[in-house]
């Protein structure tokens, strides 16, 4: 009998968070007939933890997926209460921009772009089985029975797959907030022989407003000039909120360590690993000593609820313990709980079994992305669902996969890390872990990646045109300033230098050499720059920026060329590391493991040392010489 499907696809995504939406809507504007599954049409776009876009690194993942043609930065531009530039007094690399979200107002803002766009059904069904013809994918089916064909299948299912809430000796299963937990797709997922991990993450109390104190906090308020994420975007708007600070205090550190032996982190009642960078309050209690506070912000959820956010303080302590810790903190004394905190543990994939493109390895059109590859945060499963999204349909269209680098993109930076190194622990995006962020900063991602997002077609033809009329007047204005020459007797220029804390001139001096000393700025100087052009306030950024750090900049570009070479240096997938002379015991097993692409790939894997590397570079010369070619 002929099986029988509820739909044919050409790709189903399995979950509706930040990673599912940008695959989906990625593989559909690419042409795609896109099925998205979620547990709960309501929790579509959901922010389990605090709801806010960006911040450090963060931000740059957002502006990144902006240009190519993603979704994440229109959505918290349309929806932020408050946005703040953090790192203000660093340079421009590490600058990041910051939005606190209307919850709802995101989660309302994805579904229904979901629900408009062309090519995409979503659907509100649990996945419990991935079907397969050989070593490929070919459909999935629902805890209700239906089967529905696809070519491809992408895993976003975040936290939910066996998820448990943990809270004190209570341990339940469930997804965040209370949903429905993913139990049977784990097992499926072995039969294939997926390779899981057992994570664990966690969120604070959130307290009704009404019961706060703010009298004895300290008011943090957003910035004056708000910055979109979108470059689609010029004017979002003004802040609506505001946020606060305080913090803990002796006597709260006092009641936790009275009832350390009650957290499920320390009695062993937690299995997952949970992130460094983002521990429980009581994890940093106990692990800094020294500290006698920790810091905690004070957010809004919304501007419809009078539920706020505690960041800072994640636990998993018994709700008897954690009314105690919260009431003894200033401002909260009267704090009316409205959620608990909770750690949850799930099971997620070992990233090494992924290329870069987000395929796996053994597997034909199963694609993993989000959370399951094992990274944390809302920003960096955004990132690797729209890679996921785009090589899934590239694939089926038998086009080129996208690989995204190190030397051109923080989402480069985020995948190769994961599928070269693997994460031992849920992956944070830093701009530490970029070695070239001066050159990966978000106010050039569109510089960076909006061409390939054409190219890939993402990007519109409209938007195009503007962005290389904007990519235009960077390039003039920079030619400009460097042929703009100023006198030193000119009064108006005397008194700016003066006011912006640098020396007089001695002799004539091109305004681009004065952009180059570090107290000047490219709008200091328009009083005495009567020709300037007008430009956007970001393309006189840029221009600043590219003659500020120029010296810098073509310091890090020597390093990419070089980065380059060995990237473009193939490694043949044929290879039998096993069998390669020359070649350290642990060497060719994690060769083997990972299986990289190419010598830079292999060179960043831990265990592979630079003899190793060489021994690769001879074996690559040797075929060279044995085919006659230029492999």
């Amino acid at each position: 009998m002929e099986k029988y499907f509820v739909e044919n696809l050409d790709i189903a995504v399995i979950g509706a968070g930040h990673a599912g939406i940008e695959a989906a809507l990625a593989a559909a504007r690419l042409g795609c007939k896109v099925g998205i599954f979620t547990i709960c049409l309501d929790a579509v776009g959901n922010m389990p933890c605090n709801p806010s876009i960006g911040g450090t690194a963060k931000g740059h993942l957002v502006c990144e997926i902006d240009a190519l043609g993603g979704e994440m930065g229109k959505a918290a531009d349309a929806t932020f209460l408050q946005s703040r530039m953090l790192n203000l007094g660093k340079g421009p690399a590490v600058h990041s921009l910051r939005v606190q979200s209307d919850r709802r107002g995101y989660s309302q803002y994805m579904k229904h772009a979901l629900e408009r766009q062309e090519n995409l059904m979503l659907i509100q069904g649990e996945i419990v089985e991935i079907l397969t013809e050989g070593n490929r994918v070919s459909g999935v089916v629902t805890h209700l029975g239906a089967e529905y064909s696809a070519k491809a299948v992408i895993l976003a299912t975040g936290t939910y797959l066996k998820g448990e809430i943990i809270i004190g000796k209570s341990q339940l299963p469930g997804g965040p907030d209370g949903m429905f937990p993913a139990n049977q797709l784990s097992e499926c997922l072995l039969k294939l022989g997926v390779p899981l991990r057992r994570f664990k993450t966690g969120t604070p109390a959130r307290v009704n407003k009404r019961s706060l104190d703010f009298s004895q906090m300290v008011v943090q308020e957003g910035d004056e000039e708000i910055i979109p994420f979108s470059f689609e975007n010029e004017d979002i708007g003004e802040n609506q909120v505001c946020c606060w600070l305080t913090a803990t205090n002796e006597r709260t550190h006092e009641i936790i360590r009275e009832n350390i032996h009650l957290s499920p982190i320390y009695s062993g009642q937690i299995k997952g690993v949970g992130p460094r960078y983002c521990p429980s309050i009581e994890d940093k209690i106990m692990r800094f000593k020294e500290k006698t506070a920790h810091q905690l912000f004070i957010e809004p959820c919304g501007l419809e609820t009078e539920e706020m956010y505690i960041q800072g303080l994640s636990s998993s302590l018994p709700e008897f313990v954690q009314r105690q810790f919260i009431h003894s903190i200033k401002g909260l004394e009267q704090a009316e709980i409205m959620r608990v905190a909770y750690a949850i543990q799930y099971d997620c994939v070992d990233p090494q079994a992924l290329y870069p493109t987000l395929e796996f390895k053994t597997i034909d059109g199963l694609y993993g992305a989000g959370q399951f590859n094992g990274s944390s945060g809302y920003e960096e499963a955004a990132a690797q669902g729209l890679v996921a999204g785009i090589n899934a349909a590239r694939k089926l269209q038998g086009k080129d996969p996208v690989v995204f680098d190190r030397a051109n993109s923080y989402i480069g930076t985020l995948i190769d890390d994961l599928v070269t190194k693997g994460t031992p622990e849920p992956y944070r995006m830093m701009t530490s872990r970029s070695e070239y962020r001066l050159l990966l900063r978000q106010d050039n991602a569109d510089l960076r990646l909006t061409p390939i997002g054409y190219e890939i077609g993402l990007i519109g033809e409209e938007r195009y045109q503007k962005f290389l009329t904007k990519k235009a007047n960077i390039e003039a204005e920079i030619s400009r300033l460097r042929c703009t020459y100023c006198s030193p007797q000119n009064q108006t220029l005397k008194e700016i230098l003066e006011r912006c804390g640098t020396p007089a001139l001695s002799g004539g001096a091109s305004l681009a050499e004065l952009i180059a000393r570090p107290q000047v700025s490219y709008f200091d100087l328009a009083p005495i720059d009567p020709d300037r052009p007008t430009l956007t306030k970001a393309e006189g950024r840029q221009a600043e920026i590219s003659i500020k750090y120029e010296g810098y900049i073509e310091k890090q570009l020597s390093k990419v060329r070089e980065f380059q070479r060995l990237e473009n240096r193939r490694l043949p997938e044929d290879l039998n590391y096993e069998e390669m002379i020359g070649l350290r015991l642990e060497a060719r097993q994690k060769l083997s493991a990972v299986r990289p692409v190419s010598i830079g790939q292999a060179s960043r894997i831990s265990g592979v040392s630079p003899a190793d590397i060489s021994v690769l570079m001879i074996e690559l010369e040797q075929r060279k010489n044995r085919n006659g070619t230029n492999e």
